[in-house]
């Protein structure tokens, strides 16, 4: 499972890494409405929240499936803009004065995603011009509850209402905390685009990739950007450009923007907690599938706390050796056991270190 970006024909020139103050704010209302999900930012979250204006805090609640549930696309409207080239501003003002450039369509799809009503990386018709669509979106909003459908059927009925609400909302939550926020994040994001940016020139997209995370990888044979998510989807940058923009607010989530027709962008997080690599998805799946083995989970007891040899478990467990060999091999594949060679006996042991990550990779790998 992955999202693709074809990138062929791409010029190194189209490339470019820039902050965006809007995706900023977005991944600060998806940190005050889902804390658990960015655990280093608890300190964060309770301050802004102890100082909130009970009438914003209620207005957050009011269409917070833009930033809890899905992590919109209103967030980047440079992306949606035709030509496909256009950069984030450096303002929040900039920024809605790009959102304001979207048709009222693009608004509307991009507000209403949550409800998945209309496939989001192919071509096809918009909510306001198609009645059917138009029904199931509500449809699919009733589903999540009342207070989704009340923003609905607002936003269907009257999307220049919804826009101007919008715009206020981001502006009062600007001027009520994110502003201050924004002093402080902004010269850390803009050390990270300089880096990526000297990468870039440097010595390419691929390290620039790897740079960005080790989920992204580039397919040089393909003309190919590969993102291991719990997901698939497909896009392209055709004429137009990539964006890379990073966020200090977004760890874990490394997202993708890959709307078709929009221009494709990384949104990907810098200051990982991480101290080592996340483990891919199929690498996960893997070590959970091999977990999940009642024999192999009694084992995994054994080596974990001693090196024993596949005779010492076989006994131990009233197994023949070929039938421990064939679980061992399992979890061996699945990365969780080391072995290593003590004269004419080899050793297996728990590799604890690896299992240990696990609560955190496999959180990571979902949210990614």
């Amino acid at each position: 499972m992955s999202v693709r970006i074809d990138i062929a024909g791409l010029r190194p020139e189209r490339v470019a890494v820039v902050p965006s103050p809007l995706a900023e704010l977005g991944m600060a209302l998806h940190a005050l409405a889902e804390p658990g999900h960015h655990p280093g930012l608890q300190g964060w979250v309770t301050g802004v929240t102890a100082r909130l204006d009970s009438h914003l805090a209620d207005r957050m609640c009011e269409a917070d499936f833009l930033w809890r549930t899905t992590f919109s696309d209103l967030f980047m409207p440079f992306a949606g803009i035709p030509g496909r080239s256009t950069l984030p501003g450096a303002t929040i003002a900039q920024e809605l004065d790009q959102l304001d450039k979207l048709t009222d369509e693009q608004f509307v799809d991009a507000a209403l995603e949550f409800t998945c009503a209309v496939p989001y990386s192919s071509y096809g018709p918009t909510m306001l011009s198609d009645p059917a669509l138009h029904r199931r979106a509500l449809e699919l909003a009733a589903s999540r509850g009342p207070q989704q459908v009340r923003f609905t059927e607002r936003l269907l009925a009257d999307p220049v209402r919804i826009r101007t609400w919008f715009r206020e909302f981001v502006e009062d939550c600007d001027a009520a905390f994110f502003a201050d926020t924004w002093c402080r994040l902004r010269h850390q994001l803009a050390a990270d685009a300089r880096l990526k940016t000297d990468l870039l020139r440097h010595k390419g997209l691929a390290e620039a990739l790897t740079a960005v995370s080790p989920a992204v990888a580039l397919d040089e044979a393909s003309a190919r950007i590969v993102v291991d998510k719990l997901g698939d989807g497909r896009t392209a940058t055709e004429d137009g450009g990539l964006l890379l923009v990073p966020t200090s607010l977004g760890w874990p989530h490394l997202s993708v923007l890959h709307r078709h027709g929009w221009q494709p962008t990384l949104h990907y997080p810098v200051g990982s907690p991480e101290l080592a690599s996340p483990s891919s998805v199929e690498q996960l799946a893997l070590r959970m599938t091999a977990l999940s083995h009642p024999v192999r989970m009694r084992l995994c007891r054994h080596l974990a706390r001693s090196a024993y040899t596949t005779s010492e478990l076989a006994q131990a467990h009233g197994m023949t050796a070929p039938e421990i060999s064939r679980h061992l091999s399992v979890l061996k594949k699945a990365g969780l056991i080391t072995t290593r060679r003590r004269g004419r006996y080899v050793l297996h042991q728990l590799d604890v270190t690896v299992v240990a990550r696990l609560g955190s990779d496999f959180l990571e790998g979902i949210l990614r």
